[in-house]
């Protein structure tokens, strides 16, 4: 098969499998076909490494070479052991017996604790689990003695107290599985570890502490599913527990997926892409109660068809770093060429046979959802607005963070969307260099911002998120955001003891072609090809303008506008109020205009009073936030 990639007249390239319908299994064989066959020149002379940037020139970049190699058996496993790509898993038996011989060139070599090749041997313990005569028996024991001692060094050295741990797991249950022998006291102390992880109603945190995002669905419940399908007669309480939990989490991450077959983009790792249906795969995989064999297919293709029309990989054909385009600035410092193909996790279903009901079911819709779901375990309220299919997250904070890369863009801004994505900074300097969308950005006047990168307190309450915190030990900021779609509404309390320049982002809004935009006194709004973004002021703001940040901000679009409030603060205490718009383009969208007092109350409960704000739930209850005199 030879892969062509044209040009696209949207912008980037068009990659054969765009025009793949993915309506049956052959069609999603022959989708992973057209993602690996341009790796098929980028393989090493001894086939050990996956060569996607530069000839491998120290430790890091082999290591790189090495997770590019590996992270293709994800999607290249399951469909061997479902009859498909022999030919593939050819040349990959040939680099395992070179990666893993001491005396080879491209040995893998001895790793060390916390090492990425840690990571990388997970996949090896599926392997084991599921085509033993395809990756056991065809070595000789030479062979077989290397392969096994190459991973045996997992049970050697420790990995990250966080969803690495499931990499001993799956190794051991690979050795199990096939016969050899494993650490059963490793694999049960990673287990019992993993247990402290979890939350409530389905939620892990990626370790004690850590964030809720799409490492519970494609690390911990893909995971999870696996092993309980695997190890269901070994473990039966363990694997009945996985299947409850991720029957319960199924619920929530529901309400994360667009009509369109759009997810919402949140949190790290998103140049994995379409990892984000790896757990309806697994699901399916592990025959999941809850969700239809037609609803679980619908939910996987519709995913991957969004993604394959987005220009995600280059000439040659190979897929990007980035998000909906190639933009390493979106990355985190992980992130090398290859690490993108843990993307194929979500190939896990080409081991279902022909004749399981996910292959035979009919297509089906979304699952019926609501227009508001509060996940309280991950601080998010997410919101569906049916007539345009966009769907939102919005987000209180957290009480902790982590030093991964643009770690308050992609876990503390006010609302995350399926329509408008978010922004990451270019640079420090000025709010074009920060392209803080959904953000408020605080200033003392030197143009260098500070946002929310912790909190002190949250809570939610049904619509109504609670955040307080402080970007400086001297300034203290209450937010109230009262969630819905097209409108929300955010409120903020601030106490300075130093003069503040504050700016109010709304959603950052593709340029394309813009039919209408405006800034005056205290609004401003974009509406173009990608749709519309407005941010009034309600109080405490003195004017807006329109931002345009530095290219390769968003990760949606390379060039947006954000429409943005303005104000000068005092020290003292200060009350910003602002209403929030955001529209994707869609047929029959109306025309926004600004908002009354009134119209803000209908929509969202909110209501502004002399000395007080009220908002109204949607069960009646009414949340009083009094004002006192100071507010301005």
């Amino acid at each position: 098969m030879s892969i062509q990639v044209t040009g696209n007249p949207k912008g980037g390239l068009i990659h054969p499998v765009a025009r793949n319908p993915l309506r049956t299994r052959r069609d999603v064989q022959e989708a992973l076909s057209q993602l690996l066959e341009p790796l098929s020149k980028c393989y090493s002379e001894g086939r050990a490494r996956l060569i996607l940037e530069r000839p491998g020139a120290d430790a890091y970049a082999d290591i790189a070479e090495m997770e590019g190699f590996s992270r293709v058996l994800w999607g290249l496993v399951p469909a061997v052991a479902g009859g498909s790509h022999d030919e593939l898993w050819e040349l990959c038996l040939q680099g395992i017996r070179a990666g893993t011989d001491p005396e080879h060139a491209e040995y893998w070599g001895k790793v060390n604790d916390y090492d990425q090749r840690l990571v990388e041997m997970a996949v090896f313990g599926l392997a084991f689990a599921l085509i033993p005569d395809r990756i056991w028996q065809p070595l000789n024991e030479k062979e077989k003695a290397n392969l096994y001692q190459w991973l045996d060094q997992i049970n050697h050295h420790p990995c990250y107290d966080c969803n690495w741990l499931f990499f001993h797991v799956f190794v051991n249950v690979g050795f199990r599985k096939a016969g050899l022998p494993y650490d059963a006291g490793q694999l049960e102390n990673n287990l019992r570890r993993i247990e402290e992880f979890y939350l409530d109603a389905g939620w892990y945190s990626d370790g004690i502490g850590g964030h809720c995002d799409y490492y519970v669905p494609y690390a911990f419940h893909f995971y999870g599913l696996i092993y309980a399908q695997l190890m269901g007669d070994e473990d039966p309480e363990r694997a009945g527990r996985y299947r409850e939990r991720a029957a319960l989490f199924a619920r929530d991450l529901n309400h994360w997926f667009a009509p369109d077959g759009s997810a919402v983009p949140y949190g790290r790792s998103l140049t994995y892409r379409f990892a984000q249906s790896a757990f309806w795969s697994a699901a399916a995989y592990a025959g999941l109660d809850g969700f239809s064999p037609g609803q679980l297919k619908g939910l996987v293709l519709r995913n991957l068809r969004w993604w394959f029309q987005q220009p995600i990989f280059d000439r040659d054909g190979v897929l990007t770093v980035g998000y909906a385009y190639p933009n390493r600035i979106m990355s985190e410092n992980y992130n090398a060429a290859g690490s993108v193909y843990w993307s194929l996790k979500t190939f896990l279903i080409l081991a279902l046979p022909d004749s399981h009901p996910f292959w035979t079911a009919e297509e089906q819709e979304l699952a019926e959802t609501g227009r508001i779901s509060v996940q309280e375990p991950a601080h998010l309220v997410l919101c569906h607005e049916p007539q345009t299919g966009h769907v939102a997250a919005f987000n209180t904070g957290h009480p902790s963070t982590n030093e991964h890369t643009h770690t308050s863009a992609k876990y503390e801004k006010f609302v995350y969307s399926t329509a408008f994505a978010f922004s990451v900074p270019r640079a420090e300097w000025g709010l074009a260099q920060g392209a803080f969308d959904s953000m408020l950005a605080l200033s003392e006047g030197d143009r260098l911002f500070r946002v929310k990168r912790l909190c002190e307190e949250t809570r939610i309450q049904e619509h109504v998120l609670y955040a307080q915190w402080k970007p400086w030990r001297d300034v203290e900021v209450r937010t109230w955001i009262a969630a819905g779609l097209p409108w929300h509404i955010r409120i903020h309390r601030i106490s300075t003891a130093r003069m503040l320049d504050a700016a109010e982002g709304g959603f950052a809004l593709g340029l394309g072609s813009l039919n209408s935009s405006m800034a005056r006194e205290e609004a401003a709004s974009a509406s173009g090809t990608f749709g519309t973004s407005a941010i009034y002021g309600m109080l405490g703001y003195d004017t807006a303008e329109l931002i345009y940040p530095h290219a390769n901000t968003n990760l949606l679009h390379p060039r947006t506008v954000i429409p943005t409030l303005r104000a000068a603060l005092e020290p003292g205490t200060h009350w910003l109020i602002a209403a929030v718009h955001g529209t994707p383009s869609a047929p029959g969208t109306p025309a926004i205009e600004e908002p009354s007092m009134e119209d803000v109350n209908e929509r969202l409960g909110v209501e502004i009073l002399q000395h007080q704000i009220t908002i109204t739930t949607q069960t009646g209850n009414v949340i009083v936030i009094p004002m006192g005199l100071t507010g301005r």
